[in-house]
């Protein structure tokens, strides 16, 4: 199947713009059509000086006006002047009016709609995707495809139209000339789409380079506490080096065939100028040609040849914003794998209960989750508990549909969540994670993040619950003290409880604490915990922790290996079991097991 142009996608995707589209070229055209004018008004001068009451608005054929009088054929050619100078003025306004307002317009509802469609698909797509790259998509090649409708589409617009319309100007006044002069036409435009050939898969090069550098970038400032860690500020210096020499080799090459672009056409050009010049003399001598329509010619033709020479800059832009359109309409494009529909539930209406029915799923070859089979009764607390990569996290994924099961069934309430709409399943489960995303706002605003809406009164609740007040108001402005990106004016421990507290307002019949106290100190887990006690009551709360003494308390607790459930029960069960849980809580807390020798 062939590929579709890049400029079809786009076209296809902007069909609401089609009448702007339209509007916008026609001014271009007759932008193009006024802006011609004036050479032909000075031949008409020409005319008018060298044959007087004989020349050509003397006469009522052709289109003359049958104006006798020098003087008022010059008065009549300056108020024609002025009107057709109004004129070109008036659509150069309407044109850059419609064209940038059509490409900001353009712009925005690509980038909003692509992010849009990127935050729909499944985090298996992102797996192997670069953060950086896919900014480098939504930022810089989406702004490419704006600075090509702001100009490059003008251009292309108006040296399509002034090569018809001088075309038609110089066929109708000497055809024999007019077939010499526009020869270097064809010649110009055939060797701009050949090296536009050529330059495509050099400008493909040159995106792929810059998404590299970008993906880089944002990967070292996002570490940039590990790389001084670790001393490793000229290492990292010298990666961005070797990136940024592979962006401009890229655009090197890219640049060895666009800058021969002009010198070509400029070589084209001064044939075509030539012929007129000299041709277009011979005849006015020999009378076969008007001095005056000698003037037109000669000045259309560098009207109509020189800006060809800005087809170099067209042929480059357009080549950019090709490549860059191409990337993001691909990014637009992407399936989507997990679908967001299905039977919409209520918040009230969820009791809690969930089952993993013969479960299984491989991010791989390996399967990471094996016939898992487990039933949580609705307002029970459950542990899972396990070595790293033994399945723990890939449970909670599966249940909130990060990912899709390969086989198996799970149900909420004894309803397949993948029937289940899943904005509404989302929102029926708090989610606290091991290193949860807080924005660059206030702590209010992170507390009643996804809950619109949210009264002072609930967030500083949502606060005491989750033991974050006193912190709280230790900072400079309580709860509108702005954190930093990602939280980065805060201790771990402090963004863990703005985490929780986000949770609690959101008061889900469903509760996720992944790894949740894995990364704060004694006392902070312990303030969790006092907080955990109390807002998992009535609520179906799922905790995964390798910290065996912050599941001890749960209603059952599943021990993970391989992908597979090795063990359940209570805590108490498990430790008279004498099997791997208990091992693992000897391991962690020094304490003997039932009949183990002191």
């Amino acid at each position: 199947m062939p590929a579709i142009h890049p400029l079809k996608k786009l076209f296809s995707y902007a069909s609401i713009y089609q009448r702007d589209f339209r509007l916008a070229a026609l001014y271009s055209t007759l932008n193009k059509f006024f802006d011609i004018l004036p050479e032909v008004l000075i031949g008409i001068a020409v005319d008018v000086v060298v044959n007087g009451d004989k020349s050509f608005l003397a006469k009522k054929v052709l289109g003359g006006v049958g104006i006798t009088d020098t003087w008022h054929q010059l008065i009549f050619l300056g108020v024609l002047n002025v009107l057709i100078w109004g004129g070109e003025s008036w659509f150069e306004y309407l044109l850059a009016l419609k064209w940038r307002k059509l490409a900001q317009n353009l712009q925005h509802d690509l980038r909003v709609d692509t992010y849009s469609h990127v935050q729909r698909l499944d985090l298996a797509y992102f797996e192997n995707q670069r953060t950086g790259n896919l900014m480098s998509i939504l930022n810089e090649d989406i702004n490419q495809m704006e600075r090509f409708l702001n100009g490059g589409a003008n251009q292309i617009i108006q040296v399509i139209c002034s090569s018809v319309m001088v075309s038609a100007v110089f066929f109708a006044l000497q055809p024999s000339l007019a077939v010499i002069s526009l020869l270097p036409v064809p010649a110009i435009l055939f060797g701009a789409f050949w090296f536009q050939k050529r330059l495509a898969p050099r400008y493909a090069e040159v995106r792929e380079a810059a998404g590299d550098v970008s993906a880089l970038l944002n990967n070292n400032l996002l570490g940039l506490a590990t790389i001084k860690a670790f001393a490793t500020e000229n290492v990292e210096a010298q990666h961005i080096s070797q990136a940024s020499d592979a962006y401009r080799d890229a655009n090197a090459r890219a640049i060895a065939i666009s800058a021969a672009i002009t010198p070509v056409i400029r070589m084209a050009i001064l044939a075509g100028f030539t012929a007129t010049l000299v041709y277009g003399g011979w005849l006015t001598l020999h009378g076969e040609l008007a001095v005056g329509a000698y003037s037109v010619l000669v000045f259309l033709t560098q009207r109509l040849l020189w800006p060809l020479t800005a087809l170099a800059d067209v042929a480059d832009m357009y080549q950019r914003s090709m490549s860059a359109i191409d990337r993001a309409m691909n990014l637009l494009n992407t399936p989507i794998n997990i679908s967001y529909e299905g039977a919409h539930l209520t918040i009230s209406s969820v009791k809690g209960e969930l089952r993993f029915d013969q479960v299984n799923f491989a991010y791989a070859e390996s399967p990471t989750i094996k016939n898992m089979s487990f039933n949580i009764q609705a307002g029970k607390t459950v542990a899972f508990v396990g070595s790293t990569g033994s399945g723990k996290s890939t449970l909670v994924k599966l249940l909130l549909r990060f990912y899709s099961a390969q086989s198996g069934k799970i149900l909420l309430d004894n309803q397949v969540i993948d029937d289940i709409n899943l904005q509404d399943l989302r929102r029926a489960i708090g989610y606290v994670a091991q290193d949860s995303f807080l924005t660059d706002g206030t702590i209010a605003e992170n507390i009643a993040y996804g809950v619109v809406g949210a009264s002072e009164e609930a967030i500083a609740e949502a606060a005491r619950a989750a033991e974050a007040t006193e912190f709280i108001q230790k900072l400079p402005l309580g709860f509108a003290t702005r954190i930093g990106e990602r939280g980065q004016k805060l201790s771990g421990g402090q963004r863990q409880r703005l985490a929780l507290a986000r949770a609690i307002l959101k008061n889900p019949p469903i509760l996720i604490l992944d790894e949740a106290t894995s990364a704060v100190d004694n006392e902070t887990e312990a303030a969790i915990q006092r907080s955990l006690d109390v807002v998992s009551r009535n609520r179906t709360t799922i905790v995964i922790a390798h910290r065996l003494s912050t599941v001890r308390h749960a209603d059952c607790i599943y021990l993970l290996e391989g992908g597979e459930i090795v063990e359940s029960g209570s805590h108490e069960q498990l430790v008279v079991l004498n099997g791997g849980y208990a091992a693992l809580w000897r391991l962690q807390t020094g304490e003997k097991t039932q009949g183990e020798k002191v």
